[in-house]
């Protein structure tokens, strides 16, 4: 007689014998207050606090600043004005920052999550 297995993954168990979300939740929450580094889909960058995560993988940040890459029309700028100064070389612009505080970052749109040490 066959028996049916719920394989939602809330039913599963890690090696332990422990619910594979509890120890999901533990590995998240040691975390907490932790500064990450998310980038997104659309090349933005958030450095924050992480504060609280969901089931959904949304992340709540405080204390964030946002980092985002120079528009079209700044490296342009900044091309001409290497261009004028007549200097060798490869031209750096740098990412725009501005602070933004309390974010909530949905899950589905970050692409690589870092902690910093």
């Amino acid at each position: 007689m066959e028996t049916e297995m719920d394989l939602h993954p809330t039913a599963l168990a890690d090696a332990d014998g422990q619910n594979a979300d509890a120890a999901a939740a533990h590995f998240l929450s040691t975390f907490l207050n932790k500064t990450l580094h998310l980038h997104i889909t659309d090349g933005r960058m958030f450095v924050g606090q992480l504060k609280c995560t969901d089931n959904a993988r949304n992340i709540i940040l405080a204390m964030t600043q946002e980092y985002r890459p120079p528009s079209d029309a700044d490296v342009a700028r900044a091309a001409d004005r290497h261009r004028r100064a007549a200097q060798a070389g490869t031209v750096t612009v740098d990412m725009k920052k501005r602070f933004v505080g309390l974010v909530v970052i949905p899950g589905q749109h970050i692409t690589k999550m870092e902690v910093e040490e």
